[in-house]
């Protein structure tokens, strides 16, 4: 069983910068591909950047491209979203979330374990 925590969010103006934590607890956690995906009030969940288990391989929808960045250390834990240049259509609540395998989805149900998710609010 894997569990997931993020961490980070809060109130910041735009142009401002956050960064999300998302930690993992679990005996063994291998060979995971990890995603962060934010649901705004009335809107579906959309992804909005993924990174494979060994971090060569990253993927960002166009909305964050550019402003936002996935990482991982060397021990694939925790995986960070760092957001820059924020605006005020990123706030939401950001989750992060975790598949079975080593390369990452842009799909939701692609992913088998999340976490409680993380508000970001942007003040314009």
């Amino acid at each position: 069983q894997v569990q997931l925590v993020e961490s980070g969010g809060g109130l910041v103006q735009a142009g401002g910068s956050l960064r999300l934590s998302c930690a993992a607890s679990a005996r063994t956690f291998s060979q995971y591909a990890m995603g962060w995906f934010r649901q705004a009030p009335g809107k579906e969940r959309e992804f909005v950047a993924a990174i494979s288990w060994s971090g060569v391989i990253t993927r960002y929808a166009d909305s964050v491209k550019g402003r936002f960045t996935i990482s991982t250390d060397n021990a694939k834990n925790p995986v960070y979203l760092q957001m820059n240049s924020l605006k005020p259509e990123d706030t939401a609540v950001y989750y992060c979330a975790a598949r079975a395998a080593t390369v990452p989805s842009l799909s939701r149900w692609d992913y088998g374990y999340w976490g409680q998710g993380t508000q970001v609010t942007v003040s314009s």
